[in-house]
């Protein structure tokens, strides 16, 4: 059986799976559940200094779609809102009992020297593996300085790397915030100032929903409503992107990447990993379907390496990275025109609506002897945008074929329309 077991900066877990710094990881008794159930390892929950902050009530709004219950999620929850003191003998006991699992402690203080050597020492005692510096929270705390209003400075970003390196001998990994125009601008701050690694994304600055009832957004509180930080599968995409971004630019190049971002399944953590991540941390899937999901999680994984042959992770870290290019670099010259299983087509004609009404028209509506409909591409006029192959609501009915064009690759650098276009 393919071995799980993950490395990241010398840490080592039996699997990639960490659960991300959030709810689930807020005390021991949460941190102990899941352990038991199977987690590689977990980031703490925010800790600040004391006092600590105060939370509102209710936290998160949700966005379900087509059935799905939280394809979004939503919250305006802060950092942990219980003492430093009491969060830091939970963690020195957890990391007491459970040696072989990763404890990283996420932290958060105001973007000053003396707040940061102050409360690394306290986390270092704890025995923990590592710390991962908070610049991503898009709500309360960045109204206060911290959070994404640090890091979206790529300045502030390696200013504060570069204290946590000298005053701690523990890893430090820069969560990244995604409410940025470049991801690359912290993510390079964040190596110029000695991070051994970063972790992305952090939640989305959203409104998720308008209560009409009460003509505010949602979650409420008391009549009002906030921005919050949008999380869950929802943006998955968003997170890809920037990871993929940050894996092949040649300044962070062998720079430890934590994916976070809407991961819920094996193929998920497969993604991330396969465009350049070492593990991945979890949330939304946690706290909607519960610590048993990475039962799962590492099951589905195992199996699908060991169908490919990989033996472990690193078999398969990055392959992805090479095949993500800038949009100049595609072949024009390469075909795909769409391909009907007629065996498979149950004749709902979405495929054809589709593509009459928005897209290329190269869908045939035809009627067959016996009154019946049916569906054929017009190979001529497709464009090979995969439309009808998405709206189509039976799976591998339609698929995409390649057609040998005869024409050598060709991109746009080199294409004759190009008044900007490179010597071939």
């Amino acid at each position: 059986m393919a071995d799980l077991s993950n490395d990241f900066l010398g840490i080592r877990s039996p699997n990639p799976y960490w659960l991300a710094s959030a709810p689930p990881t807020d005390k021991e008794y949460n941190v102990v559940r899941a352990f038991r159930a199977g987690w590689g390892g977990v980031v703490w929950k925010t800790l600040g200094e004391d006092p600590p902050v105060v939370n509102v009530s209710s936290r998160y709004g949700a966005v379900s779609y087509n059935g799905t219950r939280v394809a979004g999620l939503n919250n305006i929850e802060l950092i942990t809102d219980r003492p430093l003191d009491v969060n830091l003998r939970e963690i020195k006991q957890v990391k007491r009992d459970w040696p072989d699992r990763a404890v990283i402690v996420s932290l958060m203080v105001p973007c000053e020297e003396a707040s940061w050597k102050a409360i690394l020492p306290l986390v270092e005692d704890t025995g923990a593996d590592g710390i991962e510096l908070n610049f991503g929270c898009p709500h309360g705390m960045s109204e206060r300085g911290m959070g994404s209003a640090v890091g979206q400075v790529p300045e502030y970003v390696e200013m504060v790397a570069r204290w946590c390196k000298q005053f701690t001998r523990m890893p430090v990994i820069v969560k990244l915030t995604p409410n940025i125009t470049n991801i690359l601008g912290p993510a390079r701050a964040a190596r110029r100032g000695g991070a051994d690694a970063v972790s992305l994304i952090n939640t989305i600055q959203s409104i998720v929903s308008i209560d009409l009832d009460v003509m505010a957004p949602t979650p409420t509180v008391d009549g009002l409503g906030t921005h919050g930080g949008y999380c869950g599968p929802a943006v998955k995409p968003i997170a890809l992107r920037m990871v993929g971004q940050i894996a092949r630019d040649p300044e962070c190049r062998g720079m430890a990447i934590s994916a976070i971002g809407g991961v819920s399944t094996w193929r998920d953590a497969a993604e991330f990993m396969a465009l350049g991540a070492t593990n991945v941390q979890v949330c939304t899937a946690a706290m909607t379907h519960g610590f048993k999901i990475v039962e799962d999680m590492s099951s589905g994984l195992a199996n699908w390496m060991d169908g490919k042959g990989y033996a472990d992770t690193r078999a398969f870290q990055g392959l992805a990275v090479p095949n993500f290019v800038e949009w100049q670099d595609l072949n024009i010259n390469f075909k795909s025109v769409a391909n009907i299983d007629q065996d498979a087509c149950i004749q709902c004609g979405k495929c054809y609506i589709a593509c009459e009404d928005t897209s290329h028209q190269s869908i045939f509506a035809l009627r067959t002897p016996e009154g019946g409909r049916r569906y054929e591409i017009n190979e001529e006029e497709c464009v090979g945008c995969n439309l009808c192959m998405h709206v189509c609501p039976v799976d591998n009915c339609i698929t995409m074929q390649t057609v040998d064009t005869g024409r050598p690759y060709l991109n746009w650098q080199h294409h004759p329309n190009n008044p900007m276009r490179e010597p071939a």
